[in-house]
């Protein structure tokens, strides 16, 4: 980083005044945080859209639009008497600060494990310190997270204290488990045990992931992509033939879509 790295931050603090001042954007001025809500997740959605996609220059530009989301409500914040963005810089820098003893203090850690248990430590003692008592170690989790998501910090909290299988392989092996039931939930046709044992699968397939370093969402958005774009080769195929899918039939789409599957390569999941 460059000395002057940030200096330009002030200049987006005055836009977004001058948008909400006297004279400014009439949309702006109109809006509350409850309305921005949307707004703001559907920035995170697209900035995780242009992770993925490994594109930097969208990567820059979808920053630059949640950035404006967290300065737009700081701003009404301010105009409320609550805080402003000065505030929230100032709360995640003494927070950082506080929760990385080893870099500004004297404490000291061996690997990035022991960093994450120290993190868990303190933000256990933080809360304690304002009242807010935890009665159980998942109540930190928030709800609101995607599943998939939420399913993997359940697993990687509960690991931290010791409830966790030893190697993946024996995640392995509870995720073949977990197939078996849903096979034998199938004879029995009742739809909601099929459906619990759909979720006990997907929730071992992300204790799975994470017990081999990766994050069981980015995989299955690399999966999700992989299978667009093989599919899109299949309906490209077909129209070379004059056909669709609707023409077509799955016998003649599983062999294009073995052809393209011989010539892809598996994508990257790492969290």
């Amino acid at each position: 980083m460059s000395a002057n790295t940030g200096s330009r931050f002030t200049e987006l603090v005055q836009v977004m005044a001058t948008l909400l001042g006297p004279g400014g954007c009439p949309w702006d001025r109109e809006q509350t945080i409850a309305s921005l809500r949307p707004y703001l997740i559907e920035e995170c959605f697209e900035l995780v859209d242009a992770i993925d996609r490994e594109d930097a220059e969208n990567h820059r530009e979808e920053l630059g639009d949640l950035l404006f989301q967290i300065v737009f409500q700081s701003a009404l914040r301010s105009q409320e008497g609550a805080f402003d963005i000065d505030d929230v810089a100032c709360d995640i820098a003494e927070k950082l600060r506080h929760r990385h003893p080893h870099v500004f203090g004297d404490a000291s850690a061996e690997d990035a494990e022991e960093v994450l248990s120290r993190w868990e430590e303190i933000k256990l003692a933080e809360k304690k310190a304002k009242g807010v008592h935890q009665q159980h170690l998942l109540d930190s989790v928030p709800a609101a997270l995607p599943a998939l998501s939420r399913a993997q910090k359940i697993s990687s909290k509960v690991a931290r204290v010791g409830f966790d299988w030893d190697t993946a392989e024996d995640c392995l092996s509870k995720v073949r488990e977990e197939a078996d039931e849903i096979e034998q939930a199938l004879g029995v046709g009742h739809q909601s045990q099929i459906a619990e044992e759909i979720g006990d699968l997907l929730f071992a397939s992300t204790s799975l992931a994470r017990k081999l370093g990766l994050d069981a969402s980015t995989c299955l958005a690399a999966a999700n992509r992989k299978f667009e774009a093989r599919f899109a080769k299949v309906e490209d195929r077909l129209s070379e033939r004059g056909s669709s899918p609707k023409e077509s039939n799955l016998v003649e789409m599983e062999n294009i879509w073995d052809e393209i599957k011989g010539l892809a390569q598996p994508p990257a999941c790492k969290s």
